[in-house]
This record gives structure tokens, C-alpha cells and sequence, in this order.
């Protein structure tokens, strides 16, 4: 039905206007407690083989959805609805920021893809809490994504972070350190090895001196190469963090099949959707044979069907998240990969 009516539809308005037009009709219809329990009987895969116990918690089943999607908390309780395992709100900053000018998101039909420059637009990290003080009592996870605000200078980046860590703490059940984003200006230049070390390592102090600490992860560019991604597991190991989120957006526009004109038309964003799936699996492998299997990581990118999540999963996954391939696919693409895991 999705392929059919749905996406036809949505894809009539721009991506912004049709993002926001159905996640305000998935909350308003799912409010409706029979609606509610419908979709929870046809979405939903209950399975003691879908369970994951990892970073302290347990997952009942290892689909998450990806941040970007409810960047500030409005609707993790209909998206669960859906048969997520786990959603992961943000990426949320210390202040309300507006972001990048529109059009600020387009799609590449021809290559199942997107391009975003959205540039962390969020009401801010208040915001998000009240938000999930109203939770429900749920058995969806909730991981948080921080980042910084676009004025803040990467010297005092780990200020906006630990603001962000502080105030979610109590109402989070994960934490995601975004600094991958290629959005906001000289972001990326955090991932090296110096300003990197500093920030996990304060945010670690800052976890550990708390009464029950929380796993807190590293989300990772696509773009990084071999030396790099060396560095991200001296980090990992040097700072204790419980894993890595692999991938976010590229900066690579190679290989696509869309017209170079429309591409140079859309300028600068990060690219998700399919065209990124052979290099978020290959970083993933190299992040597992590297660590002996040891580092717990949770794949995302251009996951548009169900062996593309086993292909993750084997690569050295542990869990797995989708965005783009949910737009193209359809809350179909949930279930299918849900079931596919559990016959695996």
C-alpha cells in the first residue's frame, strides 16, 4: 500500500513538507488506541531470538530508527508503533537553532537516496527533555543524540556537549556523540584524534561520576580512511566509551546515477540512502576485524531491505538503524528485516 498510494503522494511535496505531513498524521491517528493496537499487530515482531542485551540494556528486537527523524522527542511513542527496537532522538543542541535556509533537503529517486544539509535545526536541548518527561511507559529504547551549537567554536565544543549530557541524562537510556554531521561548519575537524580524546574523555568523567553511568557511543563520518578509523579505535579503547554508531551522511557523490547538473544544483549536504551502503558496511568490517570483534557497533546506512541489515549484521553489527530506506520502503521495510533476523 505504501509503494502504491502512499509514497506517490508524499513524494508530490517537497521532503520537508512531506516529512512533517506524516509524522503529524502518524501521531494524530496513532493517538487513537484502536488504530494504535492495529498497527502494533502488523508492524510489530515479537521474538525472544530478535532480543539483544547490549550496552546495559535490552533491546527487544535490534531495529532502531536513526537520528534525524525526531530530532526534538514529538514522536518517539507513535514511531514505536512501528515495531522499533529503539529510536534515537536529536541530534539535539544546548540552544533552539533554526538551521540551514530552505530547501535544505531533496531526493535522489534514481539512486534511493538523499541529500541534507539541515544543519542540526532543533528547539533545543529543554525542549527535548520536557518532552520525555511526558514518556509513557514504554519498552521502545531512547538513545540520545548531542551535538553543539553552529556558533560555538570547536574550543569550546565540549561546554555544549556536556550541557546537552547533563540535562538528558536522567531521561535517556544511551547517549550518541555526533560530531560526523558534514552540516555545521569545521564539526567534522572534532573527530580528530586531539579535540576527540578530550571530549570523550571528559564526557566519560562526567558519566562515571554518576550513580548508575550510561553507554555512551561515537557516531562516525563515512569519509574517514584506514589511518583514521585506527584512530577512532585508539580512542574508543583510551576513553572506555561502549561503541560506535557507523555510518553517518557522506560528502562522496561518485557513482550516482542521478544527472551531475541536478547534483551541482543541490550543492553541498551529506548523501544517505543507498548509494552509502557498500561504504558503511566496509568501514563497519574494518572496525570489527580491527578490534577482534570487540567493539560494539550499531550500522546505519542505506539499509533498504531486509539483506541489507543482515549484510550489516554480519559485518560486525550489533544492532541496526534505517531513515532513508524507511522513506523509500515504507514501515514494511521494519517488519521485513525483523523477520528476515529471526528465520537467519
Amino acid at each position: 500500500m505504501y509503494s502504491a498510494f502512499i509514497k506517490p503522494f508524499l513524494f508530490l511535496l517537497t521532503p520537508e513538507k512531506a516529512h512533517h505531513f506524516t509524522v503529524s498524521l502518524l501521531k494524530f491517528t496513532l493517538s487513537i488506541p484502536i488504530i494504535n493496537s492495529i498497527f502494533r499487530n502488523r508492524y510489530n515482531v515479537s521474538d525472544k531470538k530478535l532480543h539483544r542485551n547490549i550496552f546495559g540494556l535490552t533491546f527487544k528486537n535490534p531495529v532502531g530508527l536513526a537520528a534525524g527523524f525526531d530530532k526534538d522527542g514529538k514522536y518517539f511513542e507513535s514511531m514505536a508503533a512501528l515495531g522499533f527496537g529503539f529510536i534515537e532522538c536529536g541530534t539535539v543542541t544546548p540552544r533552539p537553532q533554526i538551521g540551514n535556509p530552505q530547501p535544505r533537503l531533496f531526493r535522489l529517486p534514481e539512486d534511493r537516496a538523499l541529500i541534507n544539509r539541515m544543519g542540526f535545526n532543533n528547539e533545543g536541548v529543554d525542549h527535548l527533555v520536557e518532552k520525555l518527561k511526558a514518556r509513557k511507559k514504554s519498552d521502545v529504547i531512547i538513545g540520545g543524540n548531542i551535538g553543539k551549537n553552529k556558533d560555538t567554536p570547536n574550543e569550546k565544543a565540549v561546554d555544549d556537549y556536556e550541557i546537552c549530557f547533563e540535562k538528558l541524562f536522567p531521561y535517556v537510556d544511551y547517549f550518541v556523540v555526533n560530531v560526523s554531521s558534514p552540516n555545521t561548519p569545521n564539526l567534522r575537524a572534532l573527530q580528530d584524534r586531539e579535540p576527540l580524546t578530550k571530549l570523550l574523555t571528559h564526557l566519560q568523567n562526567l558519566n562515571h561520576a554518576k550513580s548508575t553511568p550510561k553507554s555512551i557511543l561515537l557516531k562516525i563520518a563515512p569519509d574517514l580512511n584506514n589511518n583514521q578509523l585506527n584512530d577512532i579505535l585508539e580512542i574508543v579503547k583510551d576513553s572506555k566509551i561502549s561503541g560506535v554508531i557507523a555510518t553517518n551522511t557522506t560528502i562522496d557523490r561518485t557513482q550516482l546515477a542521478t544527472d551531475k547538473n541536478k547534483i551541482d544544483e543541490i550543492g553541498n549536504g551529506g548523501l544517505s540512502g543507498a548509494p552509502l551502503k557498500q561504504r558503511s558496511t566496509e568501514v563497519i568490517r574494518y572496525l570489527s576485524t580491527h578490534s577482534n570483534g570487540n567493539l560494539k557497533i550499531i550500522a546505519v546506512g542505506g539499509i533498504n531491505s531486509a539483506q541489507d541489515a543482515i549484510e550489516k549484521l554480519e559485518a560486525g553489527a550489533s544492532l541496526v538503524q534505517i531513515y532513508t530506506g524507511l522513506i523509500y520502503e515504507g514501515p514494511h521495510l521494519i517488519r521485513n528485516i525483523n523477520e528476515a533476523i529471526k528465520k537467519s
